[in-house]
């Protein structure tokens, strides 16, 4: 097979996922939500449908819908948000029943300052491609999110959790997937935050091997990769001279060199079975640990891969990643379903375990990551938007080719 046809058939088999798992009942006041995972088809993630608006494009340039399926489909979902989708101070819930669109209580018990951005950042791509009334909209839910409820000035930074009742909780204090909530959050129109927000949180250098990265504690790949996902970093350093695309390259290239050094001896990791990051497994839901950049720091592996690691850092690691999804498929057939990729599998179980089941925010990392390797698309729409434009310049980030 081609090298290159795995990223027609994974991509398609993405597009396939949000639009089958969509609520497309229009009597429902759950229009156009989408599931959270396979496994449970009651409960949506507006992350995953965040990413859904950013496919409903990428399927209408492809050919797999018409131009009027995909817009119909959007202008009614961002409907559901704006009339329907339970909200506090414009910030929605991570997860919502499917079929109402209220909060769904068994998971979190306020709202999402980061899914709420992850939806924002599809909902612009699609305010981009469309115009119109879906700009409208669009305009109507982002000018109603209130940025500084979860600022906390004493510390010059976002809360992650926050309700009237309790007030904050936790920061985002680290550098990690959160650098869009910055561009957004100070060129609001409305509820802007001081752009000294991006001094606020700790950019600690640290090194694997040859590879220097500023990252996360934890080090999962996704950190490195949902903000990329819409901000076209190849074109940007940061005021303090920062290469974000370059950092997020190293940090593959370090998640990568770990699985194929393989301290811990496991039967599932090698130079193409690679991409440490969120994923299911037998265990349930984890986020493994990568590259043990810090002292002390133990990662916390059991063998699981998932094709979303390698698919979601496409970008920075083109060749390396194209191999890895051609062996996935051509190596493990049970890692294959009706959408594409299974979330992950894992060689140290007995028996071998292979999920049964994809994650919406897996799935959608790797459509629109593929998509902004083949044409650069989501970034270029994302990237035209003038409140992206303004919270970049206000931010002070400078163009590569003008920044000294």
């Amino acid at each position: 097979m081609d090298k290159l046809r795995i990223l027609d058939l994974e991509s398609k088999g993405c597009f396939d996922f949000f639009w089958n798992e969509a609520n497309s009942d229009n009597e429902s006041p759950g229009y156009g939500l989408i599931v959270d995972n396979t496994k449970n088809r009651n409960v949506s993630s507006i992350a995953s449908v965040g990413f859904g608006l950013s496919a409903y494009v990428i399927g209408i340039e492809r050919r797999w819908i018409t131009y009027e399926e995909g817009y119909n489909r959007t202008k009614g979902t961002l409907e559901t948000f704006y009339k329907n989708v339970e909200h506090d101070d414009g910030f929605f819930y991570h997860f919502l029943d499917m079929k109402t669109g209220k909060k769904n209580e068994a998971y979190y018990d306020c709202a999402s300052i980061i899914d709420t951005t992850l939806f924002l950042n599809g909902a612009i791509v699609a305010a981009e491609y469309f115009g119109g009334e879906i700009k409208e909209l669009f305009e109507k839910i982002y000018r109603r999110v209130d940025w500084t409820v979860y600022y906390d000035e004493s510390v010059n930074q976002f809360y992650m959790g926050y309700t009237k009742e309790k007030g904050g909780w936790h920061h985002w204090d680290t550098y990690a997937e959160q650098l869009s909530q910055y561009v957004l959050s100070v060129a609001s129109p409305t509820y802007p935050v001081p752009a000294k927000i991006y001094d606020g949180f700790e950019k600690r250098k640290a090194k694997y091997g040859p590879y220097e990265v500023i990252n996360s504690p934890g080090g999962a790949l996704f950190v490195h990769q949902y903000s990329h996902a819409f901000i076209d970093f190849r074109k940007y350093v940061d005021k303090d001279g920062i290469d974000w695309f370059e950092n997020s390259i190293n940090a593959t290239r370090a998640n990568r060199q770990f699985c194929i050094d393989n301290p811990y001896g496991l039967k599932t990791y090698h130079e193409n079975a690679w991409g440490l990051t969120a994923c299911a497994s037998p265990n349930g839901y984890i986020v493994p640990g990568g590259p043990p950049f810090y002292p002390g720091f133990e990662p916390k592996l059991d063998g699981t891969v998932t094709p979303c690691g390698p698919a979601g850092s496409i970008v920075f690691t083109p060749e390396e990643s194209i191999e890895a999804l051609n062996y996935f498929y051509e190596n493990h057939p049970k890692l294959w379903g009706e959408y594409g990729f299974q979330d992950a599998y894992n060689l140290d179980t007995d028996p071998e375990w292979y999920a049964d089941h994809v994650i919406g925010i897996n799935k959608g990392i790797t459509l629109v990551m593929i998509e902004n390797y083949r044409t650069g698309l989501i970034w270029d729409l994302y990237m035209s938007n003038e409140y992206v434009r303004e919270g970049i310049r206000r931010l002070g980030w400078k163009e590569k080719n003008t920044s000294k």
